[in-house]
This record gives C-alpha cells, sequence and structure tokens, in this order.
C-alpha cells in the first residue's frame, strides 16, 4: 500500500484539525513519556489543551475505531517495546490549569500531583504533604486513589468533574466514587477524569513546607529515586507487605538485562540504564511466580502495561 494511502492518515488530519498540526506527533517514542524510560513507539500521540478538544479528540477516535489511552505523567506505566498501536491522548502535557478559591483547589486532570503539593504549601494549604513524592497526575491519582505516607486522595478529594462516554459532563461527589485502595469508580466504569476540585484547610506554610520535608528525606533514605521506576511495582497484598515477601524470598537484586529489583527497596523493578519493558516484565513476572512458590501470595502489579 504506498504511504499516501496508510489507513491512519485520515484520522490523523482530523485530529490535526482538532488540536493543531504541532500537537499531533507521529510514532513518537513512549519511552520518553513514562518514568520507567521504555517504551516502543505510538502511532499517534496528540496533545489536546481545553476539556472540548479532548471530547473531540476521543470522539474522532472512536468513529474510526481506533485504539486510545489517556496518558497522564505516565508514572504507573510500562509500554511494550513493540510500542503502542493506537493513540495515545497526552492530558499531562495539555490540561494542567488550576484555580484556588479559599481552601478549594481545582486542578485539571493532567497538573502533576507534586506541583499542586508545592502549589497548596505555597499558598498556606494543608491536606496535600502526603502528595509531595508521588509522581502522578491528579487525574491519574483520581484513577487510582493515589497515596503514601498514610494519606490519600480520598481523604481530601471533594468532587471531580468527568467526560461520560456519550461525551456529556457530569460533577461527582467524592462519595459516588468507590474510592478504596487503588480503586475507583473512574477506573472501574472507564471514566475520564477532567478536572478534580480537593477541599483543604488552612495552615503554617513553615509547617506544611517541614512535614513535606520530612517525608521527602523518608523517601530518599528508603526508596531508589536515583533510578527510573513506576514506584512501588506491586499492590500491598491483605496482610502482607509486598516488599517484605520479595526480600524474604531472596529476589532483591534479581536482575534480567538492565531491569532489577532494588536492593534499596524490594518493592520496586527499577531500570538500571538500557532496561527494555522486556526486561522489566520479565523480573515482575519472576517475582510474582517465586514468591506464590514459596509463599502462596500472588502479587498483583500496581504497574499497568500498554501494548
Amino acid at each position: 500500500m504506498p504511504e499516501s494511502e496508510s489507513p491512519r492518515e485520515p484520522l490523523e488530519w482530523r485530529l490535526r484539525a482538532i488540536v493543531g498540526e504541532e500537537n499531533v506527533l507521529v510514532d513518537e517514542p513512549m519511552s520518553e513519556h513514562t518514568t520507567f524510560k521504555v517504551g516502543g513507539p505510538a502511532d499517534l500521540y496528540v496533545i489536546p489543551e481545553s476539556f472540548d478538544e479532548l471530547r473531540e479528540v476521543l470522539l474522532a477516535c472512536d468513529e474510526a475505531g481506533a485504539r486510545r489511552f489517556l496518558l497522564g505523567r505516565g508514572s504507573d506505566l510500562l509500554v511494550s517495546d513493540e510500542g503502542y498501536r493506537g493513540v495515545i491522548v497526552a492530558v499531562g502535557d495539555g490540561l494542567v490549569g488550576v484555580s484556588v478559591d479559599g481552601t478549594q483547589m481545582t486542578c485539571q486532570a493532567g497538573v502533576d500531583l507534586r506541583e499542586a503539593s508545592e502549589m497548596a504549601c505555597e499558598l498556606g494549604l494543608s491536606g496535600l504533604e502526603f502528595a509531595c513524592g508521588i509522581p502522578g497526575s491528579v487525574g491519574g491519582a483520581c484513577f487510582m486513589n493515589a497515596g503514601a505516607y498514610g494519606g490519600c486522595v480520598a481523604d481530601v478529594l471533594e468532587s471531580v468533574r468527568v467526560l461520560l462516554p456519550d461525551g456529556s459532563q457530569e460533577a461527582l461527589g467524592v462519595d459516588e466514587l468507590d474510592l478504596g485502595y487503588r480503586r475507583s469508580r473512574v477506573a472501574s466504569e472507564g471514566l475520564v477524569v477532567l478536572s478534580a476540585t480537593f477541599g483543604l484547610e488552612k495552615g503554617d506554610p513553615e509547617k506544611i513546607r517541614a512535614t513535606m520535608d520530612d517525608l521527602t528525606h523518608r523517601r530518599e533514605e528508603k526508596q531508589p529515586l536515583e533510578m527510573a521506576s513506576a514506584g512501588s511495582t506491586f499492590k500491598r497484598p491483605e496482610g502482607h507487605f509486598a516488599g517484605k515477601l520479595i526480600m524474604d524470598a531472596g529476589l532483591q537484586g534479581y536482575r534480567v538485562g538492565g531491569a532489577e529489583v532494588s536492593r534499596k527497596h524490594a518493592g520496586f523493578v527499577v531500570n538500571t540504564g538500557g532496561a527494555t519493558a522486556t526486561d522489566v516484565r520479565a523480573v515482575i513476572e519472576h517475582v510474582q511466580d517465586e514468591v506464590e512458590r514459596q509463599f502462596g501470595v500472588r502479587l498483583e502489579p500496581e504497574v499497568r502495561f500498554l501494548g
């Protein structure tokens, strides 16, 4: 088939008409958009800069029968070495507006959760301190009810504005979101987060900063932040800690290619440099099999696999 007759071109033209020429990238390497720093090319990588553009992009993909995936900050994602045959909709690159009304902070879905935490601190608003080291987007944080060090999104979230499958928008209160450990209605029903409103409290910026500095110090001491990873690789199994099971199984330092079970924290699979997605997946699967063999516990990845 001549290149000019590529079946993806009609969709590509339509997407360029929606978001602009510069916001549609072809064969974009996903290694540049994930914290694991691995992953092959996406057919199309599209950056919507408004809710209307996002809705139109999703509609165009659906009408063309094209696979699509909404990308935040790529912090919990392992994209295959072959890449993604479809459209990556890069919410994290375009929908990054923030507004503050008193103690309410509303962030568009692509806002970096760490940046939201920093902004809250500067404004003397308390509640997002736990998020100071979580490298995900606000939309992704609502998707998985992100949390750390005793705090989670459910503690401070008031509502989310979502895009429904029919293209309409709806505001859902936190009590309508079925938030639990790494669980939400956003994930189970495939809702698209447009923005989230957090209910914070007035606080002393210096005390807020001290708390964040303490959490950052604890992270730096215990976690392999100097290496590329997707954070905690596995969900916490009921009655256990994933890192301890992995360590007790003798797997700390287990390596395939450039991927390794961190020697600093066994709950992290890291890219030591030059790892492929195949390497990372091989390590994850070996850890799952070996922990299950030794302890009868099947670890469930917190990482999502794409491609």
